[in-house]
């Protein structure tokens, strides 16, 4: 009797050949950095069809490429146990996203999709967006660096809109811009699911702010919101600050690396002098000075909900820092 249920092979070199041996009894499997190509992907993928055990798959690093998609995709049409699918810098494109797209159509089991350093592109985009306006399982899809821009940024807009199971989005490095957050803050005004986005060095300035702070004055289950290496600035945080007085479930903000100066963390402290649910907010590699530290603290002698406050490598003196010692004296907050 087999009692051994978890496997880790990552950076070996199974090739192929190897793959054709391994899946049948196990729970977890790790292949990741085994040159795998698209041959490997097909043994996997005929055992995933009549396998009924495994339910995490890691082939990161493998050169399945869009064939490989294709012999994956096409058993998980008829796959029911595999919940989590790791398929990140494995070279595919956006036809092999059509075929990853298609099975999610059918799907009923899938719950995490990471196709993290692939290069599906707007294209790509489109045809996972189509998969998400139908399928009710998928809850965290992760996309980081795979230019989709702005057009692909609102294929998977239009498709938030409708599903009601996505929870988690990763879109960190794919160029979507001011347009593209134009396009998923209009999303989230309707969406009511979501509950992490992270937009993570997407090129997106103050316009681009804005548009995700108008659906955060009407979003009701977004708690974390990452926009870390964009250029929100100043006029940014303003937009962001303003809507955090309204919302009420927000609890994670990173701004950190976003060019805020002095005034935007003004309008950031006046933010959190009313916010109730923030516990979290990362303002690190900004341009942060004594004047800024000082509305912050400001804020921090009234805020009792903010645990974690991130100030590291801003423009902060001993002036600043005695202003958020004499705040802490009052409030217990995380530094």
């Amino acid at each position: 009797m087999w009692t051994l249920t978890k496997l880790y092979l990552s950076c070996n070199q199974i090739g192929d050949a190897g793959a054709q041996h391994l899946g049948d009894t196990l729970t977890t499997l790790d292949l990741s950095g085994n040159k795998i190509g698209a041959e490997g992907a097909k043994h996997l993928g005929d055992t995933l069809r009549h396998n009924t055990t495994l339910t995490t798959l890691t082939l990161a690093w493998n050169k399945i490429g869009d064939e490989g998609a294709q012999h994956l995709g096409d058993a998980l049409r008829n796959n029911t146990t595999l919940t989590t699918l790791h398929l990140w810098s494995t070279e595919i494109g956006d036809e092999g996203a059509q075929h990853l797209g298609d099975a999610l159509r059918n799907n009923t089991t899938l719950t995490t999709l990471n196709l993290f350093e692939n290069r599906i592109g707007a294209e790509g985009a489109h045809h996972l967006g189509d998969a998400l306006r139908n399928n009710t399982t998928l809850t965290t899809l992760d996309l980081y660096d795979n230019r989709i821009g702005d057009e692909g940024a609102q294929y998977l807009a239009d498709a938030l809109r409708i599903n009601t199971t996505l929870t988690t989005l990763d879109l960190w490095g794919n160029r979507i811009g001011d347009e593209g957050a134009q396009h998923l803050g209009d999303a989230l005004r309707n969406n009511t699911t979501l509950t992490t986005l992270d937009l993570n060095r997407n090129g997106i300035g103050h316009e681009g702010a804005q548009h995700l702070a108008d659906a955060l004055r009407i979003n009701k289950t977004l708690t974390t919101l990452n926009l870390h290496d964009n250029k929100i600035g100043d006029e940014g945080a303003q937009h962001l600050g303003d809507a955090l007085r309204h919302n009420t479930t927000l609890t994670t903000l990173n701004l950190q690396l976003n060019e805020i100066r002095d005034e935007g963390a003004q309008h950031l402290g006046d933010a959190l002098r009313n916010n109730t649910t923030l516990t979290t907010v990362e303002l690190g590699r900004n341009e942060i000075g004594d004047e800024g530290a000082q509305h912050l603290a400001d804020a921090l002698r009234i805020n009792m909900t903010l645990t974690t406050l991130d100030l590291h490598e801003n423009r902060i003196e001993a002036k600043g820092a005695q202003h958020l010692d004499n705040a802490l004296r009052k409030n217990r907050v995380v530094l």
